[in-house]
């Protein structure tokens, strides 16, 4: 069967054959005139066909000198933080507003985001921004192996910022996990699936600003694992009620362990006299309320009859 032939459907294909030998009379198609498409579907289907007409290539892995492909290795200290982004859903062909999750590996001290594009000119002002607001000094960057991180700018700015560029490794989905639990836990719990048109992206980098980010990190509890050896010699996670504490509190111990570098206008007595200012119920009230006045803006005002 010629090639001509092969990406066309079987009762087109039958009628081919049969307009080749009977319209033109072209002898070679004389036996295949009388075939049926059911049977050629079977023929497609078998062995020697697709040994002769199937050909498979490897796939070529994607060379890119930006970032090294690893896992970030912290080794208990902050200021190694993994990256993602969230998309807010399209609507008649309109983009939403992306989240960007920015969380540190150990301590879980979170920044949320929101821009209106992921393309050069909304993200790099805005990553700047969450750079700055971590207390302590960003030692490593780890992100998959999306665009909108793994390009020349971003890479600028972290080079700058004197800041180890890393991204996720092929076949090692736990590489970027942390960040992209955090998308479920924190960004579509509160912010939902629903779509938000990217003109809203100010509005919401605003609440996160100045009430969700001091709110996760002074007053939400987060889980802990501790490492325990199992029956066969392997390590195993384990989450206990003990180990249940704010970003806060776990920056504190690391601050006592001498694990963290704060920036210098940074001290962990200042942290921690803002987290007494309200109780954790009064901090959620006003997390929730605001974000009661955030969704009621996104509603359009009803027009007179």
């Amino acid at each position: 069967m010629d090639k001509a032939h092969e990406d066309v459907c079987g009762p087109a294909v039958v009628h081919l054959l049969r307009r080749a030998f009977r319209e033109y009379g072209d002898p070679r198609y004389e036996r295949l005139a009388t075939l049926c498409a059911s049977h050629l579907y079977n023929l497609r289907k078998s062995a020697g066909y697709q040994a002769q007409r199937t050909h498979f290539t490897q796939t070529r892995p994607v060379c890119n000198a930006i970032g090294v492909r690893k896992a970030p290795a912290p080794d208990g200290r902050a200021g190694f933080v993994r990256v993602d982004t969230v998309h807010q859903g399209d609507q008649d062909g309109a983009k939403g507003v992306y989240h960007i999750t920015c969380v540190d590996a150990v301590s879980q001290w979170q920044v949320q985001a929101c821009v209106q594009g992921i393309s050069e000119a909304f993200l790099l002002p805005v990553l700047a921004l969450i750079l700055a607001q971590f207390p302590f000094v960003v030692l490593g960057f780890h992100s998959d192996n999306g665009s909108e991180f793994i390009n020349h700018q971003v890479a600028k700015l972290l080079e700058k910022l004197r800041i180890e560029q890393t991204k996720s490794r092929s076949r090692h989905s736990n590489d970027n996990a942390l960040a992209e639990s955090k998308n479920a836990s924190v960004v579509r719990k509160h912010m939902g699936y629903a779509h938000i048109p990217q003109h809203f992206a100010l509005r919401i980098n605003a609440f996160y600003q100045e009430t969700f980010n001091p709110w996760l990190n002074l007053h939400r509890p987060c889980l802990f694992s501790t490492a325990v050896v199992g029956p066969k010699g392997k390590l195993i996670k384990r989450y206990k009620l003990a180990d249940v504490k704010t970003p806060l509190e776990c920056l504190a111990m690391l601050c006592a362990s001498q694990l963290v570098q704060l920036k210098a206008d940074v001290t962990l007595p200042l942290l921690q006299a803002l987290a007494r200012s309200q109780t954790d119920l009064a901090a959620t009230k006003a997390m929730q309320q605001a974000k009661h006045d955030l969704f009621v803006s996104f509603e359009k005002p009803k027009r007179r009859a």
